[in-house]
């Protein structure tokens, strides 16, 4: 199995992110790289690591809420979906979307009901995505895993018109027969690949 199939397994609703946290150990710092700061830590209970990156990008702040709590716009997702229903959408409040990942053989495709809360402080302009997987919502469906573990937050703080920092946190527990220290393995890849997507896709055109 390749390791990009395993990190956009991992990466699951790229246009939101979780309040669902368990108790957490300190983060540990891993890398830079690409202007990106990358922290993993340890979960009590778990055997999931989770992933926090952080960066500042100089790009508008318009550009970057545009994409991340936005469900209208997936050109930055990734490209292994192959279903997405949106099941409720309040414009900068509230999100939930259903999707399902072509994963390739013998892992087995996955799916993952996500409810997402989006928050703007109206002094700071600090907009928070929080975001954790919902069950009951949509039935499970023979021949997909059901990912359960899930969570995800953004924070997004305007410094300067045209910088922006941007924090992800997350965790996602695959289920199934992946094991955890594979997860663990690529786990620093996950926010790399978000946060280059977003600054990429924020550009002005």
């Amino acid at each position: 199995m390749k390791h990009h199939n395993l990190i956009s397994l991992i990466v699951f609703g790229l246009l939101v992110t979780g309040s669902f946290q368990l108790t957490a150990q300190s983060w540990e710092f891993v890398k830079e790289k690409d202007g990106i700061k990358i922290y993993t830590r340890k979960e009590k209970e778990s055997s999931i690591k989770s992933f926090k990156g952080e960066a500042l990008l100089h790009r508008k702040y318009e550009n970057i809420i545009n994409l991340v709590g936005n469900p209208k716009n997936q050109d930055w997702w990734a490209d292994d979906i192959k279903g997405l229903r949106i099941l409720l959408y309040e414009k900068d409040k509230h999100v939930q979307y259903y999707l399902v990942y072509d994963v390739p053989w013998p892992i087995g495709d996955r799916d993952l009901v996500v409810d997402a809360l989006i928050s703007t402080n109206p002094q700071t302009g600090v907009r928070i995505v929080e975001a954790k997987a919902i069950q009951d919502v949509v039935p499970e469906k023979e021949g997909l895993v059901r990912i359960k573990k899930y969570w995800q937050k953004w924070t997004i703080t305007p410094i300067k018109p045209d910088l922006v920092q941007v924090v992800l946190e997350g965790s996602a527990d695959p289920g199934g027969s992946i094991p955890a220290w594979l997860y663990n393995m690529v786990i620093t890849e996950t926010p790399l690949k978000v946060i280059n997507n977003v600054k990429t896709h924020s550009m002005d055109k």
